[in-house]
C-alpha cells in the first residue's frame, strides 16, 4: 500500500527542516573585567533571548539561535545600577534601564558582531562592524562549518587609548571607546548619507582608514563589503570579547595585529597633518 498524500507531505516537510542547521552562539569573556553582552534581533525575525546578561572574566554562555535569526551582538562595559534600580553602561548601553536590552540596540560607539543565519543559498552572513565606532576587541569564529569559507573575523587591537583625540571617549584619563567620524562630526561625507549614499560617492575617510589599518577584516565604513562580510554554512559561532592576539592570529590567517601598531601611529600622524591643512 502506497503512502498517502498527507504522509508524503509530512516527510518532505521534515526533510526540509532537517536541512536547516540549528545554530548556537557561545559568548566568551577574555577581558579582565565584566562585560554585559547585548543582543538585538532584526525586524520580523524570531527573538533571540536573553537580550542582555552579565558575563564575568573567564566565563562563557551558550545561546541557541532561532532558525533564520538575524541581528547584532555586542559588549557593554562599565555598567552599574543606581540607587533607584536603573541599570546603565558607560559604553554600548541600550538605554533599557535593565540588564536585558528588551529590543533596544547599542548606543554608539560600540563594536558589533552582525549575523544573518540561513540566508541566501542557505548561507550564514556575518561580520564585525566598527561603522558605529569601537569599544571592545572582538573575535568571531565559525566552528564546524560545512562550506562557504567560514573565515574568522574581528578586531584584536585595543584601540581605545590609541584613538584620535577628536574621536576618543574618555572616563577620567582612560579611553573607554572610539567614536566613528560620522558620530563625531555629523558630516554626510563621513556618514555616507545625502549625496554620499552610494558605493561610488562614499569613499573611506582617513578615519575609516585608521580602523581598517588596525582591523583589516572589520567594517570600517558603510560600503566596506568586499573585505568585511563573510559566509558559512552549518556552523556554530564563538564570539570572544578581548581575544588574546597570540591565540587569535592563526584564526585570522595573518600576522599578529599588535604588530600593526606602528601603522596605526602612522595613520594618526596623517590624521594630524590632514587637520593641520584644513
Amino acid at each position: 500500500m502506497g503512502f498517502s498524500l498527507i504522509t508524503v507531505t509530512i516527510l518532505i516537510s521534515l526533510s526540509s527542516i532537517s536541512e536547516v542547521h540549528s545554530t548556537s552562539f557561545r559568548l566568551v569573556n577574555k577581558c579582565r573585567y565584566t562585560v554585559w553582552p547585548g543582543i538585538l534581533t532584526g525586524a520580523d525575525r524570531p527573538i533571540l533571548n536573553p537580550t542582555g546578561f552579565s558575563l564575568k572574566p573567564g566565563k562563557s554562555k551558550t545561546i541557541p539561535a532561532p532558525v533564520s535569526w538575524s541581528g547584532r551582538i555586542w559588549g557593554r562595559t562599565f555598567c552599574s545600577t543606581d540607587p533607584a534600580g536603573k541599570f546603565s553602561c558607560l559604553t554600548g548601553d541600550c538605554a533599557s534601564g535593565k540588564v536585558e536590552c528588551l529590543g533596544s540596540g547599542a548606543i554608539p560607539p560600540a563594536s558589533l558582531a552582525e549575523f544573518t543565519l540561513n540566508g541566501d543559498s542557505g548561507l550564514d552572513f556575518y561580520d564585525v562592524s566598527l561603522v558605529d565606532g569601537y569599544n571592545l576587541p572582538m573575535l568571531v569564529v565559525a566552528k564546524g562549518g560545512k562550506s562557504g569559507g567560514c573565515v574568522s573575523t574581528g578586531c584584536l587591537v585595543d584601540l581605545n587609548n590609541g584613538c584620535p583625540n577628536e574621536l576618543r571617549v574618555s572616563s577620567g584619563k582612560r579611553g573607554v571607546a572610539c567614536k566613528s567620524a560620522c558620530e563625531a562630526f555629523g558630516d554626510p561625507m563621513f556618514c555616507c548619507s545625502e549625496g554620499f549614499n552610494t558605493p561610488d560617492t562614499c569613499r573611506p575617510s582617513v578615519y575609516a582608514q585608521f580602523f581598517k589599518h588596525a582591523c583589516p577584516r572589520s567594517y570600517s565604513y558603510a560600503y566596506d563589503d568586499k573585505t568585511s562580510t563573510f559566509t558559512c554554512r552549518g556552523a556554530d559561532y564563538i564570539i570572544i570579547f578581548c581575544p588574546k592576539p597570540h591565540t587569535s592570529q592563526k584564526l585570522l590567517g595573518r600576522r599578529k595585529e599588535v604588530a600593526d601598531l606602528p601603522l596605526i601611529n602612522q595613520t594618526m600622524m596623517y590624521i594630524g597633518r590632514h587637520h593641520a591643512k584644513g
